[in-house]
């Protein structure tokens, strides 16, 4: 066995034990789907209070119900990643377990404090004082926050609660106590530690006690201004994929149609006989696949990032970077990823620069063909088949799983800069990078071992563990399947880069319609 053999023997162990552990410290991260699920429930609260949208809820369920059950949903999967990371924690004071332990445990302060208010609007108003009873009873943040506990016997009772939830949850119950307590600093209290439909809830009961009328009315008129927004923006933001899910579940039935109806001249046959010819083997696609991506850039750029702890570094050593703004952490992330597919390219070249000139077919960048509509029909049809299959990764992973840290980031930001920023990473840099590596090389190298369909499904398994979350693989995978089956059909970058743009900047304009609605 050759130097180079037992070097990269090497690397594949210290790759594939580091994929192992940030897969497996995923478990422990909550979904962003949990996280989005919530931003749409407390943009239909908010909606369902417009006059206007009176046939919002068009199947009878009561909007603050379903926000309650959503909310308890979540609260439970909370609580089960804190007894999670209590059982396995072995130093608590390592800054990458409290960090994830304390960010859970505020997750579940903020949840107890909104699942009060919909309780008490519900009618539970001795639950909803319980539950804001739990918030006030422990010891407050302003002090030198505790060590994460070692065991599970002591663990949600003693999670650190901030000074502003805790007199959140204290003004709250005082109101909805009998008889009522009206603290002097309840008003201010209610407008900057409340959002959206809770903080119109506070200050409504406030005023209600107050006998504010003139206030009342006034709060009211806003808050029909605020709705009527919130309605658009949750129309806005479910219209592109309703629209999409549609049309790609007709697209879904034209081509099963057509298979059965042309045989092997239908679109779907035939991707078989799609191949490469390869002049390098296997030990050239392992050395890309290991140094290109992995070592230089993951380990390298993540090294080099670590003191800033975004993108690549925040997802392999998930630094917290709460210090930058939003606008900042796009930046961040574009260089970031700039620098991962300027590394990984450029092992990519160097490994095949002794083959080149290349055959015909590979890494073709072509605005001839159809390449667009195979990249829109490839776009449409994706749709359906990625949210059946987000749907059952859901039960399986019950609001587990980890995701992108930069989808959360793109959620809670309203900077439009920032958000041109994003989509300039995500649909521009990502794709011409991830369709040029996983689709232009993997796949069409591993057609010299195997069928085009396995190195359709190997590559795309590939390249959806690479994204180091459980609760992403799944869907991720189906993703790649689809833009490997894009990209054989027309051996023409462009269409598989097209439908990757769409996917990844349709993603975000939700998020960004999505984020800020509980302003």
């Amino acid at each position: 066995m050759t130097a180079k053999r037992i070097f990269l023997g090497l690397l594949t162990l210290v790759a594939a034990a580091s994929v192992f552990l940030s897969l497996f410290e995923s478990w422990n991260q909550p979904q962003f789907q949990s996280r989005l699920t919530l931003y749409e429930t407390d943009l239909l609260l908010q909606a369902s209070e417009w006059q206007g949208a009176q046939q919002l809820n068009g199947s009878g369920e009561k909007p603050v119900q379903t926000a309650l059950e959503a909310y308890q949903k979540t609260r439970k999967s909370t609580e089960g990643a804190i007894a999670t990371l209590h059982s396995r924690i072995d130093d608590p004071s390592s800054p990458m377990a409290t960090a994830q332990l304390r960010q859970q445990q505020s997750l579940l302060n903020e949840l107890d404090v909104r699942i009060g208010v919909l309780q008490a609007q519900e009618n539970q108003v001795a639950a909803a004082i319980a539950t804001w009873s739990q918030l006030k009873s422990v010891p407050s943040a302003i002090d030198p926050v505790p060590e994460p506990p070692r065991t599970v016997r002591s663990t949600l009772n003693q999670r650190p609660v901030s000074t502003s939830i805790q007199n959140t949850a204290s003004v709250l119950s005082d109101l909805w106590s009998k008889p009522a307590k009206i603290s002097p600093k309840a008003e201010p209290i209610l407008k900057q530690n409340l959002n959206g439909w809770f903080r119109y809830q506070g200050l409504a009961k406030l005023y209600d006690l107050q006998q504010r009328s003139e206030d009342l009315a006034q709060l009211r008129t806003v808050q029909q201004q605020s709705a009527q927004q919130a309605f658009l923006k949750w129309a806005g933001a479910n219209a592109v994929p309703a629209i999409a899910i549609v049309i790609g579940i007709g697209v879904l039935i034209f081509l099963i149609a057509q298979r059965a109806i042309r045989g092997k001249q239908a679109l779907l046959a035939g991707t078989d006989a799609v191949t490469w010819a390869v002049p390098w083997d296997w030990e050239i696609i392992w050395q890309v696949l290991i140094v290109g991506f992995f070592f230089v850039g993951q380990v390298l750029i993540g090294a080099l990032l670590l003191p800033i702890g975004l993108g690549i570094a925040q997802s392999v050593f998930h630094i917290e970077s709460a210090a930058f703004s939003v606008r900042e952490k796009s930046l961040l992330s574009l260089s970031t990823y700039v620098l991962l597919a300027a590394g990984g390219l450029g092992v990519l070249y160097g490994s095949i620069r002794s083959f080149l000139p290349l055959p015909e077919g590979w890494f073709r960048f072509s605005l001839r063909g159809n390449w667009f509509w195979w990249g829109l029909g490839g776009y449409a049809a994706a749709y359906p088949l990625v949210v059946a299959v987000s749907w059952v990764n859901s039960l399986i992973w019950q609001g587990r799983g980890g995701s992108n840290p930069i989808l959360s980031v793109a959620l809670e930001g309203r900077d439009p800069i920032a958000l041109m920023i994003f989509l300039a990473t995500a649909a521009i840099a990502a794709p011409l990078f991830e369709e040029t590596f996983f689709r232009g090389f993997l796949l069409s190298s591993l057609t010299k071992y195997f069928s085009t369909w396995q190195s359709i499904l190997l590559s795309s398994l590939i390249f959806a563990v690479v994204h180091l979350s459980l609760s992403e693989v799944l869907p991720l995978m189906t993703l790649g399947i689809i833009l490997g089956f894009v990209y054989t059909r027309t051996q023409n970058l462009m269409a598989s880069i097209l439908l990757h743009a769409l996917w990844n900047s349709g993603t975000l304009v939700t998020l960004f319609l999505l984020g800020g609605s509980g302003a």
